[in-house]
């Protein structure tokens, strides 16, 4: 049996992934490189070999290991909320949050050391109404669409001709990726401090400067791409894969970090960073990119 919606936000709690409440007037506008023109390009990812849990920072992400992966297609951004309402309106489909009642947000607490005090699912958050009640997607139809399950994630794979990516493949793509294969973190920001991807810049959860122009979520395609030409695979919002957290279980692996992971805490804006959710849970910074079969 599926652990309670309690015990899922305990659990999520101490696995540090954090969701917080965000007013979409309070965004710093960016300047996307993606437009709704170009959007659902793929790149190819040639095949090869690489150290998977490479430099892990955390117990859950070693030990490294060298596999090989075969090629593939990657969509190059997040799937984004004018993609995702496109296949509901071809579809009719209803997202688990819409029919089970609601996701995961964090709301500001007068206790902030009691992580469970941030907590709450909020019965009006769908990918819909991102912030819950009286929110919309107006202005944000190139931000990734968030408050959607592993079901949902699925659901939209199949529809679009793809799948989820497992999670060797995405932290292949991630790491080839990489501005300095040398240095783990390159993905998030260069030598010099700045950002090359939306993470948390402050101190977490107190302080969020927005050095990196946000707040919440950003449009996809807002940082420069990886070295293999893939926006935003560190940083923006976590991405469900197709790889079971542990070899039995109802949780996934969630990949690359989101806008809540800071250099204080949650520092899993790497390639080898992973976490895990259960299959039918949602929150307001996961979202995901698809797949495809190589030419």
């Amino acid at each position: 049996m599926h652990p309670s919606k309690a015990a899922k936000l305990a659990t999520l709690a101490i696995a540090a992934i954090f969701i917080w409440q965000l007013n979409p007037s309070d965004a710093l506008t960016g300047s996307p490189r993606l437009s709704q023109e170009t959007l659902g390009e793929f790149i190819d990812v040639p095949g090869g070999g690489f150290v998977k849990g490479a430099d892990p920072v955390y117990a859950e992400e070693g030990p490294p290991e060298t596999v090989f992966v075969s090629p593939f297609r990657l969509q190059a951004h997040e799937v984004t909320n004018s993609q995702f309402a496109a296949f509901v309106a071809g579809t009719g489909y209803v997202t688990d949050a819409e029919r089970k009642g609601g996701s995961a947000r964090f709301t500001k607490s007068d206790t902030p050391e009691v992580f469970l005090s941030w907590w709450s699912i909020d019965s009006s958050a769908t990918w819909r109404t991102p912030e819950g009640k009286g929110s919309t997607l107006d202005g944000r139809s190139l931000h990734p669409v968030v408050h959607v399950t592993l079901n949902d994630a699925r659901a939209y794979a199949k529809w679009a001709g793809g799948r989820l990516p497992s999670e060797v493949e995405w932290e292949y793509a991630a790491t080839l990726g990489l501005f300095d294969p040398t240095n783990p973190e390159s993905g998030a920001h260069r030598p010099d401090g700045t950002l090359r991807a939306n993470i948390w810049t402050g101190s977490f959860p107190k302080t969020n400067s927005r050095r990196d122009g946000f707040e919440g979520t950003a449009p996809v395609g807002s940082f420069e791409p990886g070295a293999i030409g893939a926006y935003d695979m560190i940083g923006n919002v976590w991405e469900w894969t197709e790889t079971a957290f542990r070899p039995a279980g109802p949780r996934f692996t969630i990949k690359g970090g989101s806008y809540l992971c800071s250099e204080n805490h949650c520092r899993r804006f790497r390639a080898a960073a992973r976490q895990s959710l259960d299959v039918d849970f949602s929150t307001a910074h996961i979202g995901f990119r698809i797949v495809m079969p190589a030419k």
